[in-house]
Parts: C-alpha cells; structure tokens; sequence
C-alpha cells in the first residue's frame, strides 16, 4: 500500500517562493504608488495588500520574463478602479475643457527668463518635494498617469496595459495632468519668490 500523500502542499509552497522572488523587489514602488492614490497610511495598506492577494490568486497568468512591475501596476490599477476593499468615492475626474490652457514654458518668456532656464533656475529650486507634492494632488485619472510616466518612467504603451486603456486616453490624460502640474508649480513658484530670485539672476 503506497504511504505517498499529495503534493499540494509544496506545490504552493514553491508558487508561494516564485512570487515572493517575482514582487518583492517591487513592494516600495506599489507602496509609493498605492500612498499616491490614497493619501492615507491606511488606505494605502489595504490597496497594497489586496492587491497581492489579487495578484498571487492570478500568479498562473504572469508570464514569466515579462514586465512584473507593469503587470502589478495593471492590478493595483483594476483593484482601485473596482473598489475592491474600499471605502471611497469614484476617481476625480475632468474634463479637457476645464483645464487652463497653461505652459510653464510660454510663462516665463513672461518673466523675463528664457525657456531653455527653466529646468535650472525654476524646477531644479522648487525641489522634488514640492514637485511631488504637486503630483499628489492632481485629480486621480491624471495623478495616476503622471507619476507612471515621469516619475516611474513608464513608455506609452505600458502604461495603457497598466490602466487598460487606449494609447490616445494615456496621452490626453498625461497632457491635461502636465498642464495642471505646470500651473501648481508655477503659482508655488511665483509665491515662493523664485521667480523674482531667477529673475533677479538673470538681469545680474
């Protein structure tokens, strides 16, 4: 009489392994993205764990060798939009029509400060904390997309695998996100004294 029992058990044991090898790496960054679309610990604890549970339920899918950080994105992504766990309201959404044709850059002409000095006597003294909190407070359809692309680095076509959505919606939202992103700045800029200061550089 055979004494083998089943091996299901290590059979999960092992799927357990491969995914912890596979995601944790990525833990900070869907944290960080997590923290970005709640605003709150908490908030950001629950989506980042019921993400997991989502994505080790669904681990089968993942091909290993392919984009892992795209494919925990889509799913963090998928469980936000659902509500899955969470007690919130829809994403803030706007319309391309509310939103102030601005250009940080077609400003500063304005001011006296040449575009090409934008990035060093404007944004490099605003500082990346500024920048990111400016970022988090962006409606969500356009937070999202702004920090896939410039803060994590995401091409085009992974961040419409990562939202499920078409190209075209990722570049109209990226574009109306940088906008408002621009504006932000620019007031924190203005009132800051920044401007006056580059200004002041300048005309030196």
């Amino acid at each position: 009489m055979s004494t083998s029992t089943s091996d299901a058990p290590s059979v999960a044991l092992a799927d357990g392994d491969a995914f912890t090898a596979e995601v944790a790496p990525h833990l900070h960054l869907l944290f960080r993205t997590a923290m970005r679309l709640t605003h709150e610990e908490q908030a950001a604890e629950d989506l980042l764990q019921d993400t997991l549970e989502r994505a080790f339920l669904n681990f089968s899918r993942y091909e290993p060798g392919t984009n892992i950080r795209a494919w925990l994105l889509r799913i963090m992504s998928n469980v936000r939009i659902s509500g899955f766990r969470r007690v919130a309201r829809r994403p803030q959404t706007s319309s391309l029509d509310t939103v102030e044709d601005f250009s940080m850059y077609r400003a500063v002409k304005v001011e006296g400060i040449a575009p090409l000095d934008v990035e060093s006597v404007v944004l490099n003294r605003i500082g990346e904390e500024s920048i990111l909190a400016a970022i988090d407070a962006l409606p969500e359809d356009f937070r999202m997309v702004v920090v896939l692309a410039d803060v994590e680095g995401f091409s085009y076509k992974d961040m419409a695998a990562i939202l499920e959505v078409p190209i075209g919606t990722v570049t109209s939202r990226l574009f109306r996100g940088r906008k408002q992103l621009q504006r932000t700045l620019w007031d924190h800029a203005r009132d800051a004294g920044i401007l006056a200061s580059a200004q002041k550089t300048r005309s030196a």
